[in-house]
């Protein structure tokens, strides 16, 4: 069978208990999550829970890689809030639909391979401002409304919440200690429910937040005008929001490839992505994309294959049906308990280790991830100003890399040997390295150590001709590749070919 059709990997081996156990907790985890999220973009709650089915289920089933939670994701609602306020919830079922259809473009042509191209450093920087995002979005739930004011709350309530997250805390460290047979994070939300609904404590509860009952996902068409004036209008946020699901995804999808030791596929996770979107934006949902803290809740669970985030979506959509009831009366203070140690696990703690032994110019840029990420809550914008510094660093640092070995041989032919790569950057320098004026009658300059790799290097050697031949003297060029000697003027003048040692690479054009 060819991979493309292999929805599931039946040779590998599949702990039942341990995937139900992590599905079921992931969707405790996820309930919550949603239902804030949708109420934050001024979403019904609903809308939010059929965004946590759909994307759950269907990323589960089609996605690039098992053990990756999908789901109503807040990095994404952020980038429609704005729209929903403007233009209302029908503009955005049209907008998460075009943006699924953008990212199976992108799966499509295969660009989720330039995934590789994000350092370390931005990789540093995205877990760890994701990291203090989930843990600062718990500070919500100690939040009350009086009076139509928001409020920290206090006395009683207060120390009731604080204990009750304590005590989950608690399990979640401890009960590895003892036992991995069931998620710790399951067991901590059962008991903290258990001791609530026991004792009759009064806290808050899922219910306090919105009401998760409800059918199943209607099929609806967005109700707007289908014309070049809707499509101004949704494109800018459908691109931003495919982009920004795109990144946090496929960054996620690296995280768990890390910790698992196996390999994802970043092109696939994207077309199930899109998938997954367009049919939320014609079945009542917000829209979405992978969940870094949800997935690391399912890997702690020791998940590793499908079955938990097809559990964990089915869950949702029967709590909808028939469980809500139960599910409402869980306390908040338990799944803030696992969220916060779900944040805690998330922070790349091993980069304060190693910091001291980063370059700056890395530890700026992790720390610039993270701060655009915590202020803006745009992860694209945060990942991609920390690929565009790193590359100007890299670019920087490879352009002082270029030197010459000079020396005249018997014949009293000087030869100039380059080491280093020759591109825009590195030009300047280049440059500086040739004696025109004082250089004898014959030169040689050899590229078997070095490259063009740019327009700007074929022009720097270009002008570096004409200043030879301006003086009357001979410049031969060496091991240069075909691209090189076509682009060159005057070639056959100052190139000496070498079919047997000279390369084939090509140049890139500058754009």
């Amino acid at each position: 069978m060819k991979p493309y059709l292999q929805l599931f990997d039946f040779s590998q081996k599949i702990n039942y208990k341990t995937e139900i156990l992590a599905g079921l907790t992931v969707a405790m985890t996820m309930i919550p999550e949603s239902l804030s999220f949708a109420i934050l973009g001024g979403f019904p709650p609903l809308v939010g829970l059929y965004a946590a089915f759909i994307m759950g289920l269907v990323t589960a089933v089609l996605g690039g890689r098992p053990g990756l939670i999908s789901g109503g994701a807040g990095a994404t609602v952020i980038v429609i809030i704005a729209l929903m306020k403007s233009h209302g919830i029908e503009y955005v079922f049209a907008t998460v639909a075009l943006a699924g259809i953008i990212q199976i473009i992108v799966g499509l042509f295969k660009l989720g391979k330039f995934i590789r191209l994000v350092p370390q450093p931005v990789m540093f920087g995205f877990v760890n401002g994701l990291a203090v995002i989930i843990f600062m979005s718990q500070l919500e739930q100690f939040k009350t409304v009086i009076n139509g004011k928001t409020e920290w709350i206090s006395g009683t309530p207060l120390w009731i919440m604080l204990g009750l997250v304590a005590l989950t805390i608690a399990i979640v460290i401890l009960l590895p200690k003892i036992t991995k047979a069931i998620p710790a994070s399951l067991v901590a939300i059962i008991v903290v429910f258990g001791l609530v609904f026991g004792l009759g404590i009064h806290t808050k509860l899922v219910k306090d937040i919105a009401s998760v009952s409800g059918g199943f996902p209607p099929f609806h068409i967005p109700d707007v005008p289908f014309n070049l004036e809707m499509l101004k209008i949704i494109f800018p946020y459908g691109l931003i929001m495919a982009g920004v699901g795109l990144t946090e995804g496929l960054l996620t999808l690296n995280l768990v490839d890390e910790i698992t030791e196996t390999k994802g596929n970043a092109n696939r996770e994207s077309i199930a992505q899109g998938t997954a979107n367009i049919l939320n934006g014609f079945f009542f949902g917000m829209g979405g994309c992978p969940m870094i803290a949800q997935t690391l809740v399912n890997l702690s669970a020791g998940a590793r294959a499908r079955l938990s985030g097809m559990i964990a979506a089915l869950t949702i959509l029967l709590i909808i049906l028939i469980g809500a009831p139960v599910i409402e009366r869980v306390p908040m203070a338990a799944l803030v308990g696992v969220m916060m140690m779900v944040a805690i696990g998330t922070f790349e703690w091993m980069s304060f280790k190693v910091i001291n032994k980063m370059p700056r110019q890395d530890i700026f840029v992790g720390i610039l991830v993270a701060v655009i990420t915590i202020w803006l809550h745009n992860l694209a914008l945060a990942v991609l100003i920390g690929v565009i510094i790193s590359a100007l660093v890299f670019a920087w640092e490879s352009a002082k890399r270029i030197r010459a070995e000079k020396y005249i041989d018997a014949k009293g032919v000087k030869h100039y040997d380059i080491f280093g790569p020759l591109f825009f950057g590195s030009v300047t320098a280049f440059n500086e390295k040739f004696d025109v004026s004082t250089d004898p009658q014959y030169v040689i300059v050899d590229f078997k150590e070095s490259r063009v790799f740019d327009m700007s290097g074929i022009d720097a050697l270009n002008k570096l001709t004409e200043r030879y031949r301006s003086l009357d003297k001979k410049l031969h060029l060496m091991h240069l590749s075909e691209d090189c000697r076509r682009l060159l003027k005057n070639a056959d003048d100052v190139i000496d070919v070498n079919i047997i040692e000279d390369p084939s690479y090509r140049i890139s054009p500058e754009k």
